[in-house]
């Protein structure tokens, strides 16, 4: 999928907030994710100068292309944030109109803005007007199951000049429960001409072939498939290829851990790494025999030492 002149293929790491910081998103593109996002940004925070806030989109070359996903409901403020993020040059700016945590969509940001087509239109114009660099969003099929309007708003995006959507096949009220339909993203891709992103239940490498062959979308955006998984790419690449989906052996997986742990650790220092990579640790070896006795000790590391020492007892 080529959006203006970057070539961002077919197999994308969705924002994944409190998950997608950096050094997660170099595991993923390592493994073979084509285009990731920064974890989303408030656009009142960036324009309010918080420190916080501009380092959320922070990112290395390595991690191209790298959309920054930014939310909020004042289309001068998603302008002003836009113009802000620009001067790091990513690859290109996501406008958020799906995320479903009840914080956001209070504030009338993330999947709320669904319920205000001409509101979404007037932020997608004015932050295309503030940037030179493409411009995509992402939503849900509506608000509720008798407010479904994923077609309408894609089309009032695309006649903005919104280059790419991508689609998370539930809606608000669902939040993650039931099944996506993948049907009503198909149907979004057939009406309009931008390119198409489905998100929703791409769990395996089989779920991704199959998502793209069945609804004719530009690309599949991997989410909660990736927790502690982030060879998936790979599986999904080689799957797509025609070859074997490979499963990393025991101890690959051991230097993947590792690996993401250092990489945090120079990010944000010894300690807080270890702090933040708890959730890490749990998923990456969910399933493992013996996990559970252990899981109270993973949720109190706090160096690398800690780490090093639950998973020399998980092997043993």
């Amino acid at each position: 999928m080529i959006l203006n002149s970057c070539e961002l293929g077919r197999i994308f790491l969705a924002p994944l907030s409190g998950v997608a910081d950096s050094p997660f998103r170099r595991i993923c593109k390592r493994f073979g994710a084509d285009t990731v996002y920064t974890e989303m940004v408030s656009a009142q925070g960036l324009t309010r100068c918080n420190r916080r806030t501009a380092d959320v989109f922070e990112f290395v070359e390595e991690e191209r292309p790298i959309g920054v996903q930014i939310f909020g409901t004042d289309p001068g403020r998603m302008a002003d944030s836009a113009a802000i993020i620009e001067s790091d040059k990513p690859d290109f700016i996501d406008i958020n109109l799906a995320c479903p945590a009840r914080k956001i969509v209070a504030r009338g940001a993330g999947c709320a803005l669904m319920r205000e087509p001409l509101r979404v239109g007037e932020i997608a114009r004015a932050v295309i007007g503030a940037t030179g660099l493409p411009v995509t969003a992402k939503m849900r099929l509506g608000w509720d199951r008798e407010h479904i309007n994923a077609v309408r708003l894609t089309q009032i995006l695309e006649d903005c000049g919104v280059a790419a959507v991508s689609v998370h096949g539930r809606t608000w009220k669902q939040r993650f429960s039931g099944q996506a339909s993948w049907s009503e993203i198909a149907e979004v891709k057939r009406t309009v001409g931008i390119p198409v992103i489905l998100s929703g239940d791409i769990f395996s490498a089989d779920d991704a072939e199959r998502a793209l062959r069945e609804t004719g979308c530009d690309a599949v955006m991997v989410a909660r498939g990736v927790y502690g998984r982030p060879w998936i790419f790979r599986s999904i690449h080689r799957h797509l290829a025609g070859r074997p989906a490979q499963e990393p052996s025991v101890s690959e997986k051991l230097d993947v851990i590792l690996a993401h742990l250092d990489l945090a650790i120079m990010q944000y220092g010894e300690r807080l790494a270890a702090v933040r990579f708890r959730k890490h640790l749990l998923w990456y070896t969910k399933g493992v025999p013996g996990v559970v006795a252990l899981r109270p000790a993973m949720s109190l590391v706090e160096s690398r030492r800690e780490i090093e020492e639950v998973l020399s007892r998980l092997l043993a």
